[in-house]
């Protein structure tokens, strides 16, 4: 059925009500990054500060991630993921309140921005258990037979949540200001963010309860940390789909300099930001609609290498260009690149991963992939501060070229890659 069925795991209504959870959140998520860009843009008119959200959010999502995996594989998934989106309602709303015109015009720029910094930290510390905790609970609700398909419509819906949401974020902030007055538009577009956080946590009440798939509950802390990483390190697959997507994201956040861009080059204001934010998440998305009718599981390998190479030189044109249409053009195939990438990487990590060590698995792939955008955000603020903007964007994707070719040098192996053979064991699997 995966091989001919292009709606297979749209099939299970449990993987419906994901989808739409997974949508409601990564839709505010993604409207709120933005928003708080822009907002601590004109706050500041800094690039640096726009960096500093990013290491706000990498800090403590680095540094919890390996404990979030060992937490998730030990404990039932669905309740953890509603504790998760509870917690980050209360991060959305504190925003919401610390962007009203009481506190704007009763507190200093200064410390409007430390109680920012702060909410992003603390969401730093969930970002550690989202990633893994949704990622093993996908492989709970679908057959081991439709994980690619799977994979294609997850990553599809993310993507599609992300395109809506910076596109929203970006005319919302004009929309709901009158055009006239940003600070107000920030507020109540953040406003709806908060309910689109609550709106997801009610929705995930329509999955059940699941088991828990680890044989070894209890297990000591360090010893579960290290037969993860251990796993990843030999598993030469998974190092070097992570690897790659960790550098492409790193050094081709673009995206993160896109007020600047905005405002002070192409000169197109909120409006134009929303296009451009919106640019590459539209690519992305229409790219992986595709893929759920053409698998793109044989030759996995070359097709990631070729899919971030032609990335990394989107990136480099979006860089050097002025016209706002080229930009836009140049971020769109990024988009188209960068959703084949996903793809064939959360298509991989579902195919090699033991089910009772996919919390881990999944941690580690935050730290190398997911922490990426916001520690990109800020090597992107930090290189434009010092190198100007337009470099520091070129830099990145030269910088993403050089690891492609690097990439097939030191695993040699990798171009060879062919999941074929994967997806068949699994539907034998299924089928006993």
């Amino acid at each position: 059925m995966s091989k001919k069925d292009p709606y297979a795991a749209l099939r299970f209504r449990e993987f419906n009500m994901f989808l739409v959870v997974r949508f409601a959140l990564i839709f505010g998520w993604s409207m709120q990054f933005v928003i708080i860009e822009w907002q601590v843009y004109k706050l500041t008119s800094d690039p640096l500060y726009i960096g500093l959200i990013g290491l706000m959010e990498i800090i403590p999502a680095l540094t919890m991630a390996l404990f979030a995996g060992h937490i998730v594989d030990q404990k039932e998934k669905r309740n953890l993921l509603a504790i998760c989106i509870a917690a980050f309602s209360l991060i959305s709303f504190g925003l919401f309140w610390l962007t009203s015109e009481s506190i704007s015009q009763s507190w200093s720029v200064k410390t409007i921005l430390y109680c920012i910094y702060a909410l992003v930290f603390f969401g730093g510390l969930l970002r550690s258990f989202f990633s893994p905790t949704i990622f093993s609970l996908v492989a709970l609700i679908v057959p081991k037979k439709i994980y690619p398909n799977a994979a294609t419509w997850n990553s599809s819906t993310w993507q599609m949540a992300r395109v809506l949401g910076v596109a929203f974020a970006g005319f919302s902030i004009s929309w709901l200001g009158g055009g006239v007055d940003d600070q107000r538009g920030v507020h109540w577009s953040l406003c709806i963010v908060f309910g689109l956080v609550l709106f997801s946590l009610l929705m995930l009440f329509q999955i059940k309860r699941k088991p828990i798939l680890n044989p070894k509950i209890g297990e000591p802390v360090m010893e579960s940390l290290k037969e993860g990483i251990n796993f990843v390190i030999k598993t030469k697959a998974i190092l070097g789909a992570l690897t790659l997507d960790m550098v492409s994201v790193l050094f081709g956040g673009a995206i993160a300099l896109a007020a600047v861009f905005a405002e002070d080059i192409l000169k197109v204001g909120s409006q134009g930001f929303g296009l451009i934010v919106a640019a590459p998440s539209v690519g992305a998305f229409l790219t992986m609609l595709v893929t759920a009718y053409i698998p793109i599981s044989k030759k996995a390998g070359l097709k990631l290498l070729v899919a971030i190479f032609g990335f990394g030189l989107c990136i480099i044109i979006f860089g050097l260009s002025s016209v706002f249409w080229i930009s836009v053009t140049a971020l769109f195939f990024s988009g188209v690149f960068d959703g084949v990438s996903m793809v064939i990487r959360q298509t991989i990590l579902q195919l090699k991963t033991p089910d009772h060590m996919r919390g881990r698995v999944s941690s580690v792939n935050s730290m190398f992939v997911g922490s990426s955008n916001e520690l990109g955000a800020f090597e992107s603020g930090v290189t434009a501060k010092y190198m100007g903007t337009i470099s520091a964007v070129v830099f990145g994707g030269t910088m993403t070229l050089y690891t492609v070719l690097m990439t097939g040098v030191v695993i040699p192996s990798f171009p060879k890659l062919d999941l074929t053979k994967d997806i068949e064991e699994h539907e034998k699997e299924d089928e006993v």
